[in-house]
C-alpha cells in the first residue's frame, strides 16, 4: 500500500507539472486572426484560392457525371439518402445559389426553382445545370470586390469571417464529392481522374 502510495504521488505530480507546462505552452501561442485582421489583399487570396478549388471540384463532379451511366442516375445505395442525380443537382443548386451568396454574390434562381433540380435524372439535364451552376458560382465569386469580404458575414444565424465562409461552403461541397465517389466505387466505376 505504500508503494502505490508513492507510485500516485509521483503520478500526480507529473500530471500536474504536464499541465503548468502545457498551460504555460498555451499561453505563449499567439490567437488566431480573427475576422477584422483580414485584409483586401488577404480576402482576394483566399478568394482566389476558393475559386481554384470551385474549378477542381467542377472538373471532378463533371467527369463524375458523365462516368456514371444514365441507368445509375436514380441508384442510391439505400432508402432515405440522395440517388446519384440528386447529389448532382444538389451540388448544381449550390453553384447557382450557396455558393456565391455565402460570400455576398447573387443567387441564379429562388430557393423553390433550385428545391425543384432535385427531382431532374436525364443525365444530359442534369450535366448541363451542372455545368451553368458551376459558371454561374464561378461568375458570381469572380465580381466580388475583395474589399467587401473582409468583415463577417451571417450565415444560418452566425457571423462567420470570409475564411470560416469558405472552409463551410467548400466543406460541404466536398463533402458531397466523397459521396459520389463513393457511389462511383460501389457501382465499379473508376474516377476519371483516378484511371
Amino acid at each position: 500500500m505504500i508503494r502505490f502510495s508513492a507510485i500516485r504521488r509521483s503520478s500526480i505530480k507529473q500530471l500536474t507539472l504536464s499541465l503548468v507546462v502545457g498551460s504555460l505552452t498555451l499561453a505563449t501561442v499567439p490567437a488566431p486572426a480573427d475576422a477584422q485582421n483580414l485584409t483586401p489583399d488577404s480576402a482576394a487570396a483566399v478568394k482566389a484560392a476558393f475559386l481554384a478549388d470551385i474549378e477542381v471540384m467542377r472538373e471532378k463532379f463533371l467527369g463524375l457525371a458523365d462516368a456514371f451511366p444514365q441507368d445509375k442516375y436514380t441508384w442510391r445505395p439505400m432508402e432515405g439518402v440522395r440517388s446519384v442525380s440528386e447529389v448532382l443537382m444538389l451540388i448544381a443548386s449550390e453553384g447557382y445559389g450557396f455558393a456565391p451568396t455565402a460570400l455576398g454574390g447573387e443567387a441564379a434562381m429562388s430557393r423553390d426553382e433550385s428545391r425543384a433540380l432535385s427531382s431532374i435524372t436525364d443525365k444530359a439535364q442534369v450535366v448541363d445545370h451542372l455545368t451553368k451552376g458551376f459558371a454561374h458560382a464561378t461568375a458570381q465569386l469572380e465580381s466580388i470586390d475583395p474589399a467587401t469580404l473582409v468583415a463577417p458575414r451571417n450565415l444560418f444565424g452566425q457571423e462567420r469571417s470570409t475564411p470560416a465562409l469558405v472552409m463551410f461552403v467548400g466543406g460541404d461541397m466536398h463533402e458531397h464529392l466523397g459521396q459520389l465517389i463513393a457511389y462511383a466505387r460501389s457501382n465499379q466505376i473508376v474516377p476519371p481522374w483516378s484511371r
